[in-house]
């Protein structure tokens, strides 16, 4: 039996008409919200079990429930992975043992971004696997792309995959890159072919759904964050 699993709906047709401006704000605001006790915390133990780690990182931002940190483990076992969620609920499945490269992390990701880029984390892959669309045409400034946040995530650096079952989410996001002066990425269609990294990529290939990939590879670049 084939699974079901609803697409995306919303009343935009294509990339958000205010997305140049989102972008152009937040390269030249500088954020000023305070970052998160309990992220900081998260973020303290997270950076010691990273240095003895001695070995590449990968960050696997929105990691849910942690099967996909744990399958990115599996298949990167020289690089250190690090699944940050802000569900404690999510983190506390019973999904069996974490393998030794790995480390999931209850936290904001926007403060969990912003002390990896002051810390001088140079990850060399990032993951964004089917984050929240947050599909209607008021909440852009919610996806990552048309958030404040959005020039840490690029700052950072390393090789960027963003996976969606919603292609103009992606395709704002190239076009958000774009805005930010680098270079655009492809947006491809994508088919997991049976290897899937999350549950809900399972789900939605299982549906029939189209899925929907771009990969970059970015500069570690704290310029881009506009300063106080």
């Amino acid at each position: 039996m084939h699974a079901i699993s609803r697409s995306v709906t919303s009343n935009q047709r294509g990339p958000h008409d205010a997305l140049p401006r989102r972008v152009a704000r937040a390269l030249s605001h500088p954020w000023r919200k305070p970052i998160a006790d309990h992220t900081r915390d998260a973020f303290a133990r997270a950076r010691d079990w990273f240095a003895a780690q001695d070995r590449p990182l990968i960050l696997d931002a929105g990691c849910g429930v942690g099967l996909s940190s744990r399958e990115l483990a599996r298949r990167h076992p020289g690089h250190a992975v690090i699944g940050i969620d802000r569900s404690a609920d999510r983190l506390a499945r019973d999904h069996g043992e974490l393998p030794d490269n790995a480390l999931l992390v209850r936290a904001d990701l926007v403060d969990f971004w912003r002390l990896a880029l002051a810390e001088g984390w140079r990850p060399s892959h990032h993951y964004l696997l089917y984050p929240n669309p947050y599909p209607k045409a008021s909440q852009l400034k919610l996806r990552w792309h048309g958030h404040s946040v959005f020039p840490t995530l690029l700052a950072l650096g390393g090789r960027l995959e963003l996976r969606s079952n919603w292609r103009v989410y992606v395709e704002e996001f190239a076009l958000a890159t774009a805005e930010a002066g680098l270079a655009a990425p492809a947006v491809g269609a994508f088919a997991p072919a049976g290897s899937y990294l999350t549950p809900f990529e399972r789900k939605y290939a299982e549906s029939g759904q189209p899925l929907w990939r771009l990969c970059l590879d970015l500069p570690h670049d704290p310029g881009l964050v506009p300063g106080p």
